[in-house]
């Protein structure tokens, strides 16, 4: 029962409250919702009942609107309980929810109402600690999730009990298992320098690599005969056990059991944080759990060049001066592992969860880079707020000592202004939303970032900007340029500076006005500095009065199986008017 006890009524009430007022705001920043103007407030209606809340309107047309404020009557204005399915059904035409899609997105809506309920039964630290908490602690504490999308904590095939043993907000020491396969059937990459036995060596513990040896050892084999593969270990009861049974009966895969050290599973929840040795690598598994629009697992041809991707990237940023006088780092994704399954790889079709069930790859840890004095954090953690409402941010500006506007210029010449430089000098955009960035904090300001998964979500839009090496040319794709753009103006300034203006905002510590003036400053100083880029700045053009509004929960309405196609991203986005951009004020 312990993992149901925080399923009570005032919980459950609370955390419908904060889901539906998420819901509200963003569908109407998507213009799915159209709330019409009541006295003080606001008001939606269905056939047969309404909503009425209270909101601030801001820049970017953000709805923040007050959880508690928020009430839900019948037709004749009599009150109703609050009830996040019968909203999703009300407004189910409105919203474009097919028969389909409309149970499992109800299914992925009651499973981030539970994790909301979880946290709320569960004591949360403040903001205030947080600032002083570690690496870690921080990255649990998280509530939000993903800023912009409703239904973003689905897990869909997770068990209650699995939440206790493997999400994110749980902070629970998870230990993988591993398994072996003769390296004929499996793949494995590595950055320049790397092999096999460097994994071997450090990212097993000193026990752990004895046991494999000896169990190896009893089968006449030895680590130089195999590929060693980490699997998480929902992955391995409900998917290889029985998917790969066959593979495990004739000895192409050989079980050899957990590995010695604690990890923890990071907000992308496939990811792990070695506890153990904080210095080890980050590892990624794939894990077939249906989550925010997509089967959160890995492929094995996918990953064969990501080390690859990883090595360029990251040795473009590292060379440029003006990155270097930043100090963004990026973490390589240093080694990459898969199993080729040999019917799933003849029958199922590029791009199928059936290719995608067994493989991983290894990622650096900021924790060795760190100075004396800085402490990493997750930038999800800038949305954060607590249980009383505070928001970590506004602690953090708190503890620097700094005005809001200084602290605020400090955080965007670390993290805006290497976005843009990046796009530019190369053409090269990221996927910086809060969760694919660290911070280094130092007394509450931030230092400077670490950028990170990197082979899956970069993009090179001018690849004739810079030599790309064949194992690297994935990466290289042509848009046109307003499209170029939203690299900044769509991933950071509407899906992640938005939010955090609003938080600051509304916790009366910095105007939204001033927000976007200091940032608009700090891009403006940039350019100012680098007349050379001139043309890359009138051709990417991030003051431009207005731009088009991407969509995201709209994907996720229209297919939360697969909201896009991999391959051909920008084909699958949806757009739907513009937004005024506060940058051109």
């Amino acid at each position: 029962m312990n993992a149901i006890e925080h399923l009570r009524p005032a919980h459950w009430r609370r955390a419908t409250a904060n889901l539906l007022a998420k819901a509200i705001g963003e569908f109407a920043h998507e213009r799915l919702l159209t709330p019409a103007r009541r006295g003080e407030g606001w008001e939606l209606s269905a056939a047969d009942e309404r909503y009425r809340f209270r909101a601030a309107r801001l820049a970017l047309d953000h709805w923040a609107v007050e959880p508690g404020s928020l009430r839900r009557e019948d037709a004749d204005g009599g009150g109703l309980p609050l009830d996040a399915a019968a909203f999703f059904i009300a407004f189910a035409d409105e919203l474009g929810l097919s028969e389909e899609v409309l149970p499992v997105y109800l299914e992925e809506v009651a499973s981030t109402l539970d994790r909301g309920a979880y946290q709320l039964a569960t004591p949360q630290p403040t903001a205030e600690e947080l600032v002083d908490a570690d690496f870690q602690r921080i990255e649990a504490a998280m509530t939000g999730g993903h800023p912009c999308f409703v239904a973003g904590s689905g897990r869909l095939g997770f068990t209650a009990d699995d939440h206790r043993a493997f999400a994110p907000e749980s902070g629970a020491a998870v230990r993988l298992l591993w398994l072996a396969a003769p390296r004929r059937y499996a793949m494995f990459t590595a950055a320049p320098g790397l092999d096999h036995r460097w994994l071997v060596e450090t990212q097993l513990d000193d026990a752990s690599r004895e046991r494999f040896a000896a169990a190896l050892a009893e089968r006449g084999l030895g680590f130089d005969d195999v590929h060693l593969i980490p699997v998480h270990p929902w992955q391995w009861r409900n998917k290889i056990a029985t998917t790969f049974a066959a593979e495990v009966a004739e000895g192409r895969l050989i079980p050899l059991g957990e590995g010695g050290d604690d990890h923890q599973a990071q907000q992308s929840i496939r990811t792990f944080f070695n506890r153990t040795r904080p210095g080890a690598d980050y590892v990624k598994t794939a894990l077939s759990v249906l989550n925010m629009g997509f089967m959160r697992g890995l492929s094995t041809e996918y990953m064969e060049v990501t080390p690859a991707i990883s090595e360029f990237t990251a040795d473009l940023v590292g060379g440029d001066p003006v990155l270097r006088k930043s100090r963004v780092t990026v973490l390589r994704e240093r080694a990459a592992v898969g199993y080729r399954h040999p019917a799933y790889s003849a029958a199922a079709p590029k791009g199928s969860p059936y290719r995608k069930m067994l493989a991983a790859l290894w990622r650096e840890s900021p924790v060795p880079d760190l100075d004396e004095g800085e402490r990493a954090a997750t930038m999800a953690s800038l949305l954060h707020v607590d249980a009383a409402g505070r928001p970590f941010a506004s602690a953090l500006i708190g503890r620097s000592g700094l005005a809001p506007e200084a602290w605020l210029e400090r955080y965007l010449e670390a993290y805006l202004v290497p976005l843009a430089h990046c796009l530019y000098r190369y053409g090269l955009v990221f996927m910086p939303h809060g969760e694919n960035v660290i911070l280094a904090l130092r007394d509450g300001a931030v230092e400077r970032v670490y950028l990170k998964d990197i082979g899956e979500e970069i993009g090179l839009i001018e690849p004739l900007a810079v030599p790309v090496p064949p194992e690297a040319e994935r990466v290289c794709g042509q848009v046109p340029d307003d499209v170029a753009a939203l690299s900044i103006l769509t991933d950071v300034v509407d899906s992640f500076l938005r939010f955090l203006a609003a938080i600051l905002h509304t916790d009366g510590v910095l105007d939204q006005d001033d927000f976007w003036r200091t940032a608009a400053a700090v891009l403006r100083r940039y350019q100012d500095e680098h007349p050379e880029l001139s043309a890359a700045f009138e051709r990417y053009d991030l003051f431009a009065e207005r731009f088009r509004r991407s969509c995201l929960n709209r994907l996720q309405l229209r297919d939360n199986r697969q909201m896009v196609d991999l391959e051909n991203q920008e084909e699958s986005l949806i757009y739907q008017g513009e937004l005024d951009n506060p940058l051109a004020r």
